[in-house]
This record gives structure tokens, C-alpha cells and sequence, in this order.
């Protein structure tokens, strides 16, 4: 099954590739802070003999890996910003960044983009066209994310991209397996901002006050019924309020208290909805209890959809590399959001998820600060990538 070629050369680089993926993990930044990692990438782009040209959009890093002929171009795209969130997990390369840390596998994500492009750069005689290899910043941050601020720097000119390709680690598949669906893969999501405004008083006087805690409890709660009652039962949609900030002293009535959360869904006409219908709960909510609001609603990710065509390709590439008993079609999308998205928008394009949890060991979802995707997946990522592009450029 697969190129013999591309095994042969993924073998060769496995220490490489190994290595490149621990120090990414050692090293995490947040979006837009990702200099350092920025900076590796272009000196291992530089090492194989590629000309990268740096910060595209923020800290992106783009090279080309040109064929032996004129033909098409074909974009491949891995992410490598982290989160916000303290490793647990132990491993000898762990974050040296306090409170920072891969836990969503973008450093396996560049790790594996770093591999491809060691064996599409061996390969450069076997096919015409081009491969732009596009290292992407700031995906974790849905407010301004690096996918469309590399677009509108031109990452998809110079030359035209044709199609492109994505990948993300998934926990929830078993290493070896890979899941892709036709169409929508994963939601559209936004973020919203509530400021619910009260009155001051002492604690043992709430009568003086307006108890803005009280308020943005009936709040949440009230908003719980959109996904419940507005929302179809055979339809996808998430509400979650993330994070509550209010209150100074354990003593007092708050005065104000901060709301921060995320909508998640697949269809437009419900996506469409949402902003007004999150207000006019605040609103009643509020209102019915003498306080007063802010609302701040942000639309961020679209959907990820997969083109008919493209997905049609990456699915028989699959197939032939792992085997078909190996290839998941799964009946729904996630409602994670990935702004991978906006290369979708502008050129057909097709994103899988690649299992990588080992069976028999715990499971934890990404996000997590135990989560660390099994290493066996990396080869199986860079095997369906490289002959992704292949294939593309074969047509």
C-alpha cells in the first residue's frame, strides 16, 4: 500500500522529524508570540535547501519545493501556536514555558509538514508543479486568527494555489486509523462577550444593590434553553459560557461580572440567529432583575467544508495508504472549531483527522494538559500528506 518512495524516505528522516517535534513541544508560544518557533521552522527550511520567506501574515512561514516541470500548485498547511494551558504529562521534552503548552498537537502538526517537505524535496524530480508548504500562526485565536490573515498577505498567490490540504491529531480515532467526511467537518465558531452591570452594596444589604453574580447566573442559565428550544433536535449547535470574572470582596454585592463563550454550530440560518438571540435573553434576564448589560458578539471560524472533489482524492489516497479497513467516515461533523476553514473558502480544499491515540492507553481529549498524541501517528500523517500532493499533482 502507498508510494514505496515515500516510506523509504520517511524512514530516513524519523530521527529528524522526532527531533523537530520534541523541540516544538519544549518550546510553545501563544498566537502571535510564536518568534521563536518562526524562527526554527525557516532555519530548517534553509538546511534543506529551500528559500522560506518569513512572516506571512504574523509569524507564518511559507516555501516552495518546486517540481521538474511547469504544472499545478498545491498549498499544504500545518498550524504551530499553542495554548494557554499547564503541561501534566511528564514527558522528558515537556514545556519549558510555564503555563504554556502543544495541547493540541500543532507541534506534531509542523513536526509532520517538516517531514513532508524532507521527502517531497528528495522527490522534486518525480513530479511537475509545485508544493508551497504553508506554516501557519495563531490558529487558537478565533478573533484573529493567522489562516486569514496569511490569505490576505498572499499566501495563496505567487504562485496561485490550486487546492489544499490539512490535517489535524484526533484523539478520539485509534493510531492508524484517519476520518474524513465529505462536506461539512467541522463548525463555524464565534465568540461573544457579556458584561452583566449591577449595584454596589454591602453583603449585608442586598437591597441596596443590584446583585450583578445573581443576574449573569440567571443569565447562563436562561441561555441554556437556545440549543434546547431554538435549536432543531436533529441539528448541531453548542452554547457554552467559557470563563466568569466578578466581584472583588466576599462581602459585597458585585457590581459587575464578565461573560465569556463560544456558539458552535454547522447550519448558516441557525448560525445567523445566534447574536440576537443570545441578546435578547440578556436583555429580558437583566432587565427582569433591575441590572443592565453589554453585548459584544464576534463571528470567527465558518465551517469547514471539505470539497467534493478534493475529498474524493484524499479519500482513495487514504485508502491506499492505510487501507480501507483503516478509513472512517464519520456520521457527524465536530463542533471544534478550525480556521482552516478559510482556505476552504477561497480554494478547493480537504482536511482529515488523524487518529493518534494508542489503543489501551488513556484517553485525553486535546485541550488537556495530559494529552500527548501517539508518535506512531506522525508517520502515517506525513505518508497521506506527501502522497496527497502527490496525486493532486498527478491529475
Amino acid at each position: 500500500m502507498g508510494n514505496p518512495k515515500v516510506k523509504e524516505l520517511i524512514r530516513k528522516y524519523q530521527d529528524k522529524i522526532t527531533e523537530h517535534r520534541c523541540h516544538i513541544h519544549a518550546h510553545p508560544e501563544l498566537p502571535h508570540t510564536e518568534k521563536e518557533t518562526a524562527a526554527y521552522i525557516a532555519k530548517t527550511l534553509r538546511e534543506m535547501g529551500l528559500v522560506p520567506t518569513e512572516n506571512v501574515g504574523g509569524y507564518g512561514v511559507t516555501a516552495l519545493i518546486e517540481g521538474n516541470g511547469e504544472g499545478k500548485c498545491v498549498g499544504l498547511r500545518a498550524d504551530f501556536d499553542a495554548l494557554p494551558i499547564t503541561e501534566k504529562t511528564g514527558l522528558s521534552f515537556a514545556s519549558q514555558n510555564p503555563g504554556v503548552m502543544h495541547a493540541c498537537g500543532h507541534d506534531v502538526h509542523t513536526a509532520m509538514l517538516l517531514g513532508a517537505a524532507y521527502v517531497l524535496n528528495e522527490m522534486r524530480d518525480s513530479f511537475t508543479g509545485r508544493v508551497k508548504l504553508v506554516f501557519q500562526p495563531a490558529e487558537e485565536d478565533a478573533a484573529a486568527c493567522g489562516a486569514k490573515a496569511m490569505i490576505e498577505d498572499g499566501v495563496l498567490e505567487s504562485p496561485k494555489v490550486d487546492a489544499m490540504f490539512g490535517q489535524h491529531v484526533w484523539p478520539a480515532i485509534d493510531t492508524g486509523k484517519i476520518g474524513i467526511r465529505n462536506g461539512a467537518m467541522m463548525a463555524a465558531s464565534d465568540r461573544f462577550f457579556i458584561t452583566v452591570k449591577g449595584k454596589n452594596s454591602h453583603a449585608s444589604r442586598p437591597e441596596d444593590g443590584i446583585d450583578a453574580i445573581v443576574a449573569a447566573a440567571h443569565v447562563i442559565t436562561a441561555l441554556q434553553t437556545i440549543v434546547s428550544r431554538n435549536v432543531g433536535p436533529l441539528d448541531s449547535a453548542v452554547v457554552t459560557i467559557g470563563t466568569i470574572r466578578g466581584g472583588n470582596v466576599y462581602n459585597a454585592i458585585a457590581e459587575e461580572v464578565k461573560l465569556e463563550g463560544t456558539c458552535r454550530n454547522l447550519n448558516p440560518e441557525i448560525r445567523n440567529k445566534m447574536p440576537e438571540r443570545i441578546e435578547n435573553i440578556v436583555r429580558g434576564v437583566t432587565s427582569a432583575l433591575g441590572a443592565d448589560y453589554e453585548f459584544k458578539y464576534l463571528r470567527c471560524y465558518s465551517p469547514l467544508v471539505n470539497d467534493p472533489e478534493m475529498f474524493a482524492l484524499m479519500d482513495r489516497t487514504i485508502a491506499d495508504v492505510i487501507g480501507e479497513e483503516n478509513l472512517l467516515h464519520p456520521a457527524s461533523a465536530a463542533l471544534g472549531g478550525e480556521d482552516f476553514s478559510f482556505y476552504c473558502e477561497k480554494v478547493p480544499s480537504s482536511f482529515f483527522w488523524l487518529g493518534c491515540h494508542k489503543p489501551g492507553t488513556q484517553y485525553h481529549p486535546i485541550h488537556h494538559g495530559e494529552f500527548v498524541p501517539d508518535e506512531a501517528a506522525i508517520p502515517v500523517g506525513i505518508e497521506t500528506m506527501v502522497n496527497c500532493a502527490l496525486n493532486f499533482l498527478a491529475v
